[in-house]
């Protein structure tokens, strides 16, 4: 049985079978309770100080309003699915009567061009997310490696490392618009310009807590495990995958949530400053609408982005407990 399951069953089953009641009743309270009563708790004190602020757009919306406009967008999402369906079953219907009439006849199937939803918005921010962090990963790793191999690599990577990290990614943006626009030319794009300014702008700035933290995971391998690497002879490559990485991992899964966390923060502030299409275009959007229905609509943007990113992290830190050898690793 999967051990995350078993700890969660665990208590309830030994509460049934009434062995020590009083502690399974306490892990059951830390385990549900308390995350329970700090929501309801955070939901009464939103809703008090909502009911208190006034904007111009009229009252800052509390849950309740919240969820209805959750409601609405989802209430849009199956309006505009079934305006696509019905679009592409016309079009059928006009090519069938065309071919009956002349089976040689040349059709056309023309996509469907209507504005994304609300959740189409979520799906390309993931896509763009993921896109950049994992490309980013495959950069960030190998050079953390190298670093925590060699000293001398360090020193020379390491005045980069700092003078980079700190750079906001709203002072990227810019110049990889640039880059992009000059460099991506073509007439048959395999991605549009606005996902690849989105993409490569996460990638920079989520490229060195990875690089910073593997390359501390690689220095955390004990002099005794280098010895036995030596006594065995092994190969560059056999040491690295035999014992520098099942050393290392640990800190460098420490890298990849910072950095994933970072890249999903990033993410939102490109595609509002730079109107590229996915969730942040859709805050920004709202907030340019200025209907009375925009404040609950941003909530709702907030609430989401929150959600992605906390189920972004524990994936993350899943994929960390079945990698390392450490199957201890708690989901915190």
């Amino acid at each position: 049985m999967n051990p995350l399951k078993w700890a969660f069953i665990e208590p309830f089953y030994k509460l049934a079978i009434g062995e020590d009641r009083r502690g399974q009743l306490n892990t059951i309270v830390k385990m549900i309770g308390l995350p329970i009563s700090g929501i309801l708790i955070f939901l009464m004190v939103w809703q008090g100080a909502a009911s208190h602020i006034n904007t111009s757009l009229g009252q800052f919306p509390g849950p309740v309003q919240t969820y209805e406009q959750f409601v609405s967008l989802q209430d849009e999402a199956k309006a505009a699915a079934l305006k696509e369906e019905k679009f592409y079953q016309r079009q059928e219907e006009r090519n069938a009567k065309k071919l009956e009439k002349d089976p040689s006849a040349d059709v056309t199937i023309r996509d469907y061009v209507g504005p994304p939803t609300f959740f189409d918005q979520i799906g390309r921010s993931l896509i763009t997310v993921m896109s950049g962090f994992i490309l980013a990963s495959l950069i960030a790793v190998p050079i953390g490696i190298v670093i925590g191999l060699s000293a001398n690599a360090y020193s020379a990577v390491n005045p980069l490392i700092q003078i980079f990290k700190p750079v906001s990614p709203l002072a990227w943006l810019p110049l990889v618009t640039m880059v992009v626009s000059a460099v991506y030319v073509t007439d048959d794009p395999a991605f549009d310009k606005a996902f690849l300014n989105s993409m490569f702008t996460v990638l920079l700035c989520c490229l060195w807590p990875t690089i910073i933290n593997t390359a501390a995971g690689v220095a955390t391998v004990t002099q005794d495990l280098k010895n036995v690497s030596k006594v065995l002879n092994l190969s560059w490559w056999t040491h690295v995958r035999k014992i520098v990485l099942p050393c290392s991992i640990p800190m460098m899964f420490t890298g990849l949530r910072i950095s994933l966390g970072i890249a999903w923060m990033v993410l939102i502030a490109a595609e509002m400053l730079a109107q590229n299409p996915g969730l942040g275009k859709f805050v920004w959007d709202e907030f340019q609408n200025g209907s009375s229905n925009s404040l609950g609509r941003i909530m709702v943007a907030v609430i989401v982005i929150g959600i992605v990113g906390f189920f972004l992290d524990r994936g993350m830190l899943m994929i960390q407990r079945w990698v390392s050898w450490d199957k201890s690793v708690a989901l915190r």
